[in-house]
């Protein structure tokens, strides 16, 4: 373990806990800003000179109220600061002069404006809940979060969505247990949107059948590339040629001690030891991805490797690996595992997730699935 690493979470746990300060904060200021605005607007009229105005402060008031307040706080800060740009003007005993009839027709006009302002955010966040939740009931649904712990094995998956919106993509994963021992996949769709989705639906669906009906692994992916061969003999344009997906494939048999591992095209799965030593399993054979027969095909073989008690396997999609910081620098992670010891693989993912986009400066560029497993 590293120095100053609490085994669970790593360096970086409290960084989540920072930043939702920060924001608390401004969330804070933005909601004390309005009256801020026309207090000081008060303020700067009565210390200068007649000549200057204190308008862009009473004007500003209702325009950062309309995004953060109600529609009445909205149309009660645009009152307040008409009433202060008219007072303002009063104390010099001025009637309906030109300037002020001007002042308070730009301060009348901008708090009209807001609250319509008011009233499209709130519609924009409206339709913004409602696609938001939408797109999550569509990822339980086709990624549904699984248990805790599966045939003796603690379990833990996690989907980063790379726009912050978004909740589902072209990257996968399943878990299930079958009489011949855990199975998994993980895998990433080329390419993005309802086709990507759609692809990945028909992965799993497959995969849930094969895992618990064909004998071995290679058989399994089998069955996956026929799936998505008759997808792509359905679809048209560029998807019909270049349509692919990388999957890594494993099998955890009931009480051997080791695991097996399909991999078609996805980058290396990670064994973490219990000592923190971090072993990667690339394929001894590369293999095309899925959906890629028509270029040439081998039979899959599955290579098996010991997995100890205590140990992790970790599978991840390439959004983790291929996430760069402003210099261009990949994330390594088994740079960056080496050494550490995580409380679970919940724990495990939390930070991986957290670390990625720190790492790149919160401006993930591809989504991320992980999925984690440790042998009791």
């Amino acid at each position: 373990m590293r120095p100053g690493d609490v085994a669970g979470d790593g360096p970086y746990t409290g960084a989540g806990a920072r930043a939702g300060r920060r924001l608390s904060k401004l969330r804070m200021l933005l909601q004390v800003l309005p009256a801020l605005l026309i207090v000081g607007g008060v303020f700067y009229d009565l210390l200068t000179p007649r000549g200057f105005t204190a308008i862009p402060f009473f004007t500003a008031a209702p325009l950062v109220a309309a995004p953060v307040y109600s529609l009445c706080g909205t149309a009660v800060t645009g009152v307040v600061a008409l009433i202060a740009a008219y007072g303002v003007h009063a104390r010099f005993g001025f009637g309906l002069d030109a300037d002020t009839v001007t002042e308070v027709v730009t301060v009348a006009t901008v708090a009209v404006l807001a609250t319509v302002i008011n009233r499209v955010v709130r519609r924009g966040d409206q339709r913004l809940a409602s696609a938001r939740e939408i797109a999550e009931a569509a990822q339980r649904a086709v990624l549904p979060e699984p248990a805790a712990r599966i045939g003796g094995f603690d379990i833990a998956a996690r989907y980063e969505a790379a726009q912050a919106d978004a909740s589902i993509g072209g990257d996968l994963y399943a878990i299930q247990d079958s009489p011949h021992g855990v199975r998994l996949v993980v895998g990433d769709v080329r390419g993005k949107g309802m086709g990507a989705v759609a692809a990945v639906a028909i992965v799993i669906g497959a995969f849930r059948e094969a895992a618990e009906q064909e004998a071995t692994l290679e058989a399994v992916a089998g069955r996956l590339e026929r799936a998505l061969t008759r997808e792509s003999a359905r679809r048209e344009g560029i998807e019909a040629v270049e349509g692919f997906t990388t999957v890594v494939l494993a099998e955890l048999p009931h009480g051997d001690g080791v695991v097996r591992i399909v991999n078609r095209g996805h980058p290396p799965p990670l064994l973490l030891y219990a000592d923190g030593g971090v072993r990667p399993l690339p394929a001894m054979e590369p293999a095309l991805p899925l959906g890629m027969s028509e270029l040439g095909s081998r039979p899959d073989r599955a290579e098996k490797t010991v997995f100890p008690r205590g140990a992790t396997l970790l599978v991840h999609t390439d959004g983790l690996s291929e996430a760069r910081d402003e210099h261009g620098v990949f994330y390594d992670p088994q740079e960056r595992l080496t050494g550490r010891v995580f409380r679970d693989p919940g724990a495990l993912l939390r930070t991986l997730a957290e670390e990625a986009r720190r790492h790149s400066g919160g401006g993930m560029t591809d989504d991320m699935a992980l999925l984690a497993v440790r042998r009791l």
